[in-house]
């Protein structure tokens, strides 16, 4: 076996050079490998296209780039190794064997190298998975095999990325160092093309003298143990009542409890108090709005595309979907499978929103199976497994897709049998799905139909995961792959068991979201407080404790408008109409857009906004609009200060902010404030009111 980058006498470019070009970033997307190039030199983007990139290096530039007759005045070489002013800075030095290769490469007549043979068909990663301590290192192995057998040692360079750097960094060189957080990371491995993962579990130094009795209530539970007793992690304490049931509320409607369903709860003592609540939260509109919201903006409702009316048909059909309680596997075949007027089938909206054949199969990929095969339209995804061919074989499915205008509004409908061909290569490339072997004839009829089949079916490992992974990230704070569209060989999931477990559930339920959720919520693991305890403090993976999750645009607004019983103005829906209900992602409203309501123009998760910012908090500390709620004279603050006893009104207050009753000490604060507030105690009732909705406790479910 050999190392990569040793210099020979004969090298080749596809086997020997290209692989440096990689590794020094030359053909990288910021460098050469960007659309339009660098000053003149363009390369393909991670080398993806070795015949252009040997031709662009050859024999474009007039010949100038390298010189067999005078091999060192090549000015390839001199502007690498610092003998002519380069961007991109020195990045070999001519003692090392990586000069001497080019060297030898220009002085040997610049063979190309066979194809075939110079194809690596896979990459091994030495070591593949390691329970390791904080501040360890270790370095990791790349072992590349070619098509003719031939088998080289690629560590130097090969690229590497680590999918947590908080969990575990790793260098150039493939050195992995581990840092102070317990924990699971995958480290990638990546040499021409082919990926490789190693696993590296972290676990908290100080092992546990016993693993504490607790309670298991379905198999989220005995695989969240599991993976918590290995890294030697106790899990928080179980939440309050008053905890789970604001959590619980926002997270299955987008909605507080008011102050008579949370006095009632409270003082249950039903031992099933927990699950009936769920039930009974499954089965009111609020559910129906907040979720026919969150799929409004997978699917992309957007009025800038498509239209006022056409948008609100596409909209109801979502919601009527949710409110049907339809699963996703047929939601899922009525969308992608629709013809006919859209008058008719709003599902086809979509079409309309997602026009191009190309958008149609990353969006497609993306929303449905979590993974993002975009970058593999122009080159072999440099992170996963998809290549051109991949790509084209998913937009196959929706070139026969076509749309007129009739007296009647927009009909969409499939014809001909388009041919689609690989833009490199020019084969043909027949229809066929994310991880199929591609058929040697096109399927007969609408593509789609046969795509939609193949989706939903127990042969793609996708589409249960993915929607699994977003239920589960929804209600837990983070995704067990993360991002929640991001599934690829070198991002895996922090808990695969987990995983499996439920998709398995929901396809045993027939892909019916309520079941899962009620799965979900009745586990210990969402049940669990946010106040960590010395093992779990650092862990933020595992679902060792409850994440803080930051309302979401709307839900805040409603919960503002809630607590204040003022409800807010929108121009796009009626008088009375709450945030979670607002169909229109265009509506033009500064709290919404403030707080990271999307635009919808786009698939990726990452669209709504979800981050703080000094913008939000200088809004809700100062905001005139709030202001006017808070004192408004028919509002919830009036209407509560006519309660004469101060104890009761305090309660209120909190019931109303905060779904909790206030501690002594909290009591004992605001009994004060309000005896000795100069402004009145209606004013004092409101400073009350507008400190509580600046906390965290109120801006953030927990």
């Amino acid at each position: 076996m050999t190392s990569a980058g040793e210099s020979s006498s004969n090298p080749n470019f596809r086997r020997d050079v290209q692989p440096l070009l990689s590794r020094y970033g030359c053909n990288g997307s910021g460098c050469h490998g960007k659309a339009e190039g660098q000053n003149g030199f363009k390369l393909s983007v991670f080398g993806f296209a070795p015949r252009d990139d040997y031709d662009a290096l050859v024999k474009e530039g007039r010949g100038r780039r390298v010189s067999p007759a005078a091999p060192d005045h090549s000015l390839f070489l001199q502007k690498i190794s610092g003998g002519l002013p380069h961007g991109g800075g020195v990045l070999i030095k001519k003692e090392s064997h990586d000069f001497q290769t080019i060297l030898n490469w220009i002085q040997g007549g610049m063979s190309i190298g066979d194809a075939e043979e110079s194809q690596v068909v896979k990459i091994e990663v030495t070591p593949r998975q390691q329970v390791m301590k904080s501040g360890e290192k270790q370095q990791m192995k790349v072992i590349a095999t070619y098509a003719d057998g031939t088998t080289i040692d690629a560590t130097r360079l090969a690229r590497f990325q680590s999918n947590n750097e908080a969990l575990a960094s790793v260098d150039e060189h493939g050195m992995i160092t581990v840092g102070d957080r317990p924990g699971q990371v995958a480290v990638m491995a990546s040499f021409m093309g082919p990926v490789g993962v190693f696993q590296v579990l972290i676990p908290r130094a100080e092992k546990l003298e016993a693993w504490p009795k607790l309670p298991e209530n379905n198999i989220i539970d005995q695989l969240v143990h599991t993976k918590l007793k290995n890294l030697n992690i106790i899990p928080s304490a179980a939440a309050s009542d008053e905890e789970f049931l604001r959590r619980v509320y926002l997270d299955v409607i987008g909605t507080l409890p008011t102050v008579e369903e949370a006095r009632r709860f409270l003082s249950d003592a039903d031992p099933q108090r927990r699950s009936k609540l769920v039930k009974t939260l499954l089965d009111r509109e609020e559910y129906v709005d907040y979720w026919a919201l969150k799929w409004a903006d997978l699917l992309r409702v957007d009025r800038e595309s498509l239209g006022h009316q056409s948008a609100f048909r596409y909209y109801s059909w979502i919601r009527q979907s949710v409110a049907d309680d339809k699963p996703y596997d047929r939601m899922l075949h009525e969308l992608l499978t629709v013809e006919g007027p859209l008058s008719e089938s709003p599902q086809g909206y979509f079409y309309q929103v997602v026009k191009k054949p190309d958008e149609l199969a990353s969006t497609v990929s993306q929303v449905f199976l979590g993974v993002r095969i975009e970058c593999a339209q122009c080159h072999h995804h440099p992170f996963d497994r998809w290549s051109q061919q991949d790509f084209y074989g998913m937009q196959a499915h929706f070139t026969q897709v076509k749309q007129k205008s009739g007296p009647h509004g927009s009909v969409l409908f499939t014809e001909g049998q388009p041919t689609t061909r690989h833009p490199r290569t020019q084969e043909v490339v027949q229809p066929f799905g994310l991880g199929q072997e591609m058929p040697e004839t096109e399927p007969v009829g609408d593509r789609r139909k046969a795509l939609a089949g193949y989706l939903a079916s127990e042969q793609n490992p996708w589409f249960s995961r993915n929607l699994a992974n977003r239920l589960f990230a929804h209600f837990m704070g983070r995704g067990l792959v993360e991002p929640v569209d991001d599934f690829r060989e070198t991002n895996p999931p922090t808990n695969p068991e987990l995983l499996d477990a439920l998709a398995k559930h929901l396809v045993d339920y027939q892909f019916d979201a309520k079941a899962l959720i009620r799965l979900i919520t009745s586990s210990a693991a969402y049940q669990r407080s946010t106040a960590p305890n010395e093992t779990n403090h650092r862990d933020d993976q595992n679902y060792s404790r409850a994440m803080f999750k930051r309302l979401p645009a709307e839900v805040l607004l409603d919960a503002v408008c809630q607590t204040t019983g003022v409800a807010e103005e929108f121009d796009s829906a009626p008088t009375g109409s709450r945030a979670i209900q607002l169909w229109d992602s265009r509506e033009k409203h500064s709290f919404l857009r403030m707080f990271g309501r999307p635009y919808r123009v786009s698939a990726c998760d990452c669209e709504r906004n979800a981050m703080p910012s000094m913008g939000q908090v200088l809004h809700l500390m100062n905001a005139p609009g709030l202001s006017q709620k808070l004192n408004h004279p028919a509002g919830t603050l009036a209407k509560l200060t006519r309660e004469k006893d101060d104890k009761r009104l305090i309660d209120s207050i909190y019931l109303t902010f905060c779904s909790r009753f206030p501690t002594e000490e909290e009591t004992t604060v605001a009994t004060e404030y309000l005896k000795t507030a100069t402004e009145g105690r209606q004013a004092a009732a409101e400073d009350l009111a507008w400190s509580l909705m600046n906390t965290l406790e109120f801006v953030f479910n927990h």
